[in-house]
């Protein structure tokens, strides 16, 4: 198939799959004749993997390793368990940084009159003006 329906079939746009083959997540694709690129079932299957992973959130880098690890049909399962573990961990640290941000902006929000004046504590603050706190 050609890049078109590989792009549909894995639900990956032409440019990232051209960018995961430049980085090497997808081996070289074969190609005709013509000199386009040419996919089989075994590559959508690997970016349908490399989509999946991405919708996680997971890196780059792990997804090289999350494949390498899937490939590999010797591999102890806690390998995978401890790079999903690791990648939860930095989802709730990343969410504790979000609730902290949320709680401030809601202290601003509140704070602010939102009327016809024109102090803002929001304004002040992102001024550095007054503390957010």
């Amino acid at each position: 198939m050609n890049i078109g329906e590989a792009s549909a079939a894995s639900g990956v746009s032409a440019k990232m799959i051209r960018h995961y083959e430049r980085i090497g997540l997808l081996p070289e694709a074969a190609r005709s004749a013509a000199g386009y690129r040419r996919y089989d079932e075994r590559d959508v299957h690997t970016l349908r993997f490399v989509r999946h992973a991405r919708d996680l959130g997971f890196p780059l880098e792990r997804i090289r390793e999350l494949i390498g690890l899937w490939h590999d049909r010797e591999r102890p399962s806690r390998q995978v368990k401890a790079l999903a573990r690791e990648h939860l961990a930095a989802i709730d640290a990343k969410l504790a940084e979000l609730q902290a941000v949320k709680a401030t902006l809601e202290r601003l929000v509140q704070c602010c009159h939102g009327d016809e004046r024109p102090d803002c504590p929001i304004l002040d603050s992102l001024a550095g003006e007054r503390p957010a706190a």
